[in-house]
């Protein structure tokens, strides 16, 4: 039984305190996900930015650091028709969990969060979150992880393979292995992705080839220029970033044409959806929706 709406996310800390064996009972009980059966482009909300550190949105260094706005935020999201799913990190999905909020939803489960924006060791994307047996425990139904490849840095070289490991272990259970790639560098000692277009082909190609098998592998992408060729690069289903989307025109949105191509599986979109610029969170994702 979710947590009664009246009491909202203040129960959580007692639940975690009191009867945290709860958490893993909500999960298992969770209604799942019914399939992809009659829908034709996914949207997904997420939030598994905090888990880096990466908290600011816009000018406001700390927007996400207030929980329970973040959870507020979410579940008016999730719960917009046309929303299918949540991708995020163990803590966010059981706290979701508890509350009922992704019932019925397609949830991913975020891996390796150990790249902590800002540091000198960001580009060390290591599995720090969930692995594939805990996505599989959690009853998820796959995993996403990020594959940042700087040629200057040999930490890419560990995160390409622990990123095939996983592939490997989710496709053992059947489940999806959302992949996020990026050729990456420093500039004046900060983490920037190469968005350009041959740089996002290439980091695709890699992406692909990773682990014993592709039968299961999703790619997650920015959207770029050139998006057409972009996409010629794969044959998997993907999913796009969204980028700023708030109530002001959208016909400027750079995923809005991409969205429709016939590889595209849907967007996986974040901050710019839980924190519009004023804030409705719900006119944001219903414009969204719409574009879909």
């Amino acid at each position: 039984m979710s947590i009664a709406s009246a009491q909202g996310t203040a129960s959580i800390t007692e639940i975690r305190r009191d009867n945290p064996g709860l958490i893993a009972e909500r999960l298992r009980e969770r209604p799942r996900f019914p399939g992809f059966a009659g829908i034709d482009k996914l949207l997904v909300i997420a939030a598994d930015h905090p888990a880096r550190g990466s908290l600011s949105v816009g000018g406001d260094a700390r927007a996400m650091a207030d929980r329970h706005d973040l959870l507020r935020r979410i579940q008016i999201a999730v719960s917009r028709p046309g929303v299918h799913g949540f991708l995020g990190t163990a803590d966010l999905i059981e706290e979701l969990a508890l509350l009922g909020a992704l019932d019925h939803k397609l949830v991913l489960g975020s891996m390796n969060r150990g790249g902590i924006a800002g540091t000198t060791f960001e580009l060390d994307d290591r599995f720090s979150g969930y692995d594939a047996r805990g996505v599989a425990d959690a009853g998820l139904d796959g995993g996403k992880m990020l594959l940042r490849i700087d040629p200057d840095d040999a930490a890419s070289v560990a995160t390409m393979e622990a990123c095939a490991r996983a592939v490997d272990e989710l496709a053992e259970r059947g489940l999806i292995a959302l992949v996020e790639p990026f050729w990456s560098t420093r500039v004046e000692g900060k983490v920037r992705n190469d968005l350009t277009p041959d740089a996002v082909i290439r980091s695709i190609t890699i992406a692909s080839g990773l682990g014993r098998t592709s039968a299961y592998t999703w790619l997650k992408l920015p959207a770029v220029e050139e998006m057409d060729r972009v996409l010629a690069a794969t044959t998997m289903p993907t999913l796009l970033l969204g980028g700023e989307v708030g109530p002001g025109d959208p016909s400027d949105q750079p995923w809005r044409a991409a969205a429709a191509a016939p590889g595209v599986a849907g967007l996986a979109v974040g901050r710019s959806l839980l924190y519009p610029p004023d804030g409705d969170v719900a006119a944001a994702v219903d414009e969204a929706v719409g574009l879909l």
